[in-house]
Order: C-alpha cells, then structure tokens, then sequence
C-alpha cells in the first residue's frame, strides 16, 4: 500500500488554525483506531505538537485521510484544505527524517522534536497501528535524526521557545531578577521555561498545575514553590510573568480573569506567554493595554535570529537524509521480491528433501556411501539447472539473449565467446 504524509503545521497555517486541528494526547489512541475504519488506511501514526499536526499512513486514498482529519475535528474540509500538504512515497520519507532532525521545525535544529516523534511511534505500536512499513520507518528515521546531529553543527547557537519567552520578558521589564514569574503546566516545555527564568533569579518562580505532585516534582528542582490550578485566577494578580503550557482542551486563563488582576495590580504591566497548542489563554488577552500576549508564532521571529549560521549544517544534513531516503526506497522496494524468494526457496527445499529421502533409502539398502553422495549430488544439481536450462531451450530468438544475460548474471557466470 503506497505510504504519505499528510498535515498542517507552521509554514502553511496561522495558529489560528493549527489549534482547530490539534489533538487532546489522551484520545490519540481512540483517533488511531477511528482512522482504520473504513478510511483505507492500513498502518498509521498521529504527531500532534504546538507546530503541527501530521498523519503518517498507507492507504490507497490521501484524500479520505483529509477528510477523516477534519470529520474528527468536526470541521469542513473547506476550512483546513488551503493549510493541508500530502507528500506521497519518496516526498513523505524526506519529510519524516527531516522532522526527527530538525530541519523543519519553527526552532532550527531543536531537540524536542525527536522525543515528541517517538512518542508518536510508540502510541501507535501500543495502538496496533504500527505496522511493518511504517515500524520500519520511524527505526530508520530516528537513526537519521540520531546521525545528523552527532555529525552535523544543526543543534549549535539554537534559540529555544524556552530562551526566547526569556529574551521577550526582557524587553518588557529592565530585570527580570525583580520579577515574579508563574509557570503554568508541568511538561518538557515549562520544565525548559523554568530552568531558563530560574537562571534569570527571578523574584519568585511558581508552578501551577492541575495534579499538584508534578508540580511540587518539578518546582523542587528551582526552589520555587506550587499552586493549584484552580486558585490561579486569584493569585493572577502576584505575577509580572506568566508561562503556560498544558493540554487543556480549553484556555485556562480568560479575559475577565486578566482584567480582574490588571485591576489589582493598578494596570502595572504583565508579560504573558503561551505555548500551548489549542491555545491557554484566551486570544483577547492580546487587547488589553497593560498585557503583552505571546504566542509561539510571536516567538518564532526571535528564534530565527540563529539560522544564517546554520546554514552549512542545513547542507550537509541535507545530503545525509538524502542518502538514507534513497535506501529506505531500495528497502521498500526489495519487499515486493519476498513472496518470490520465499516461493524459489520453497521449490528449492522440496527438491532437497526429495534427494535426501532417496539417499537415505539407498544407505538403508547398503549402497556404498561414496556413491549415494555422488547421486545425491547429481540429483541436486540437474533438479535445480532443468528450470533455467529449459527456459533457454524453450525460449525464442528474441527472449534468448535477455535469458542468456539474466542467467550470466545470476549465477556469475563469465561471457560466452
């Protein structure tokens, strides 16, 4: 079954309606096995990140992935169609190794891209999505992302979203040594953002977090203390910065909370910056005077400060994918031959038993061994030539000289004078 890639991500679609699409990770599972019914589909493994949200699948049909993609989301397709890229065969295996390294994401070269990839990859096997083809794949495409960043510079001078909400913060207030900063969530990204403030010596660093043992978990590795996701809207008001990330399938923080807390704050300014994909805090934020609203769009601009001297790097890796794309293809391609060497192996065996049966009876009869090895050899021998040797004999003028090559070269034979 042909392989594609199909998605949505930062280079086709604005966050707007990157958010429309994204996938809530406690129901990858149930849209996994969704996507196997009566879509086409054979094997399949969902990505769904901040920057985007990708299919990795085989099936006869892109275009019903497209639209399962936007049924799911209970969305037209009319309204993700203009975002959406399908990449088939050659095109979808470039892409997936140029994801895992980096070479794709909003932040050049960033690292979190593999991990998420991997999560991706062991959803789906967990799932039984996974299949040969598409197993085979992600082995293959960690292995690239894995060579090129041990053999290439693509991780070198990289802005993280995590620095730049730090460089942002910046230029807002003079120190942020003098500022009280809440992280909301407890993930890889706000661990990143924590020890990035954390080395800032901010004021006070706090996390808050729906289970509060991760927050306490992560909090004790910067001396900052916790709070409960649900009195964040009456704290809002002690913070000057405030970071959130968390899979909430809806904002955590709204409108009228932040006014709320501009109120008592007496309109002193506060940085918000939100990572999170669908999005933590509700978009009119950005409206209000006293608030500076940044989302990973937003951060974007800053993290391509680094990229022109990466640019060497982006050329070899480059060249490494393109290597491994192509052996890839020779891999999949060599499949298609299995059932033949299995069935030529089969015929092979068959006639080995057949002579090592007859040769056990001529022993049990008490022939010399000398001679039952003789005709068992010679009984090999004319069982495996008579297919070729009556192919050619058969064979008219103009199939005999290909026969003769094919032959030559199978068995390495040298050119006949």
């Amino acid at each position: 079954m042909p392989l594609f890639a199909l998605g949505i991500n930062h280079h086709t679609a604005p966050l707007a309606v990157r958010e429309l699409v994204a996938f809530d990770p406690a129901k990858l599972n149930f849209a996994l096995h969704d996507l196997l019914r009566g879509h086409g589909v054979e094997e399949a493994a969902l990505l769904s990140t901040c920057n985007r949200t990708e299919l990795y699948c085989t099936a006869t049909e892109p275009q019903a992935a497209a639209q399962w993609l936007a049924k799911f989301h209970a969305l037209p397709l009319e309204k993700i169609q203009p975002y959406l890229y399908q990449y088939p065969q050659q095109d979808a295996v470039r892409h997936i190794f140029r994801v895992a390294a980096g070479l794709d994401s909003m932040v050049l070269g960033e690292p979190q891209i593999l991990g998420q990839m991997k999560q991706a990859a062991r959803i789906a096997e967990e799932a039984g999505t996974l299949g040969k083809l598409l197993g085979k794949l992600f082995q293959r495409t960690f292995s690239v992302a894995k060579e090129v960043r041990s053999t290439t510079a693509i991780g070198a001078n990289t802005v993280s979203m995590a620095a730049a909400a730090v460089q942002l913060s910046a230029r807002i207030f003079e120190s942020i040594a003098a500022q009280r900063v809440l992280c909301i969530g407890a993930g890889e990204m706000i661990a990143l953002c924590a020890a990035h403030f954390a080395g800032q010596h901010p004021r006070q660093l706090t996390i808050a977090n729906r289970t509060l043992l991760n927050a306490e978990n992560l909090a004790s590795r910067f001396s900052g203390d916790v709070l409960r996701l649900e009195d964040v809207a009456e704290r809002l008001a002690d913070y000057d910065i405030v970071v959130a990330c968390t899979a909430s399938p809806l904002p955590v923080i709204g409108l009228g909370m932040v006014e709320r807390a501009l109120k008592i704050r007496r309109h002193r300014p506060m940085v918000m910056v939100d990572l999170a994909i669908p999005r933590d805090i509700e978009s009119e934020v950005a409206q209000l005077d006293d608030v500076f609203l940044y989302t990973v769009d937003d951060l974007g601009k800053i993290i391509e400060s680094g990229l022109e001297s990466r640019q060497a790097a982006v050329i070899e890796a480059e060249a490494i994918i393109d290597g491994h794309v192509q052996d890839f293809l020779h891999w999949q391609a060599a499949r298609k031959t299995v059932p033949t060497i299995r069935a030529l192996r089969d015929a092979a065996d068959r006639m080995r038993r057949h002579e090592v049966e007859h040769a056990l009876k001529l022993l049990a009869r008490g022939d010399a061994p000398e001679q039952v090895l003789e005709a068992l050899s010679l009984g090999l021998t004319n069982k495996f030539l008579h297919a070729p040797t009556q192919a050619l004999n058969q064979a008219n003028s103009a199939e005999r000289a290909d026969l003769t090559a094919l032959i030559a070269r199978l068995y390495h034979l040298s050119s006949p004078e």
